[in-house]
């Protein structure tokens, strides 16, 4: 190889990188906004006003449990806060997160 060659491919490649370097940063922007679009799809229930459908419709969420939930916000007066929900029977820090994203104040 002489030394216009040499050149020629060092050009090249770096072209090549630039346009990897730029695809890549591109790609991680539509990443994030895809996770955005996804976090906002999540239709959350509140806890103080879902009914016995809402809660059931959470994954690891049956009807005695729902129902559970109902009696504890009807006789404590509501959930101060989200995390209060693990004061009721059956729904331990496992199950919290796994409906944690689905549900709201």
């Amino acid at each position: 190889m002489n030394r216009k060659e040499i050149i020629a491919l060092i050009v090249l490649i770096s072209i090549l990188i630039a346009i990897n370097i730029v695809q890549y940063l591109k790609w991680q922007k539509n990443k994030k906004t895809f996770e955005l679009i996804i976090e906002e799809s999540i239709n959350q229930i509140s806890i103080n006003t879902a009914d016995v459908n809402d809660f059931e419709s959470l994954p690891g969420v049956g009807p005695a449990l729902a129902k559970r939930i109902i009696e504890y916000r009807e006789k404590n007066g509501g959930f101060k806060t989200i995390s209060d929900l693990k004061k009721v029977k059956g729904i331990g820090d496992n199950l919290f997160k796994r409906i944690e994203p689905f549900i709201k104040l």
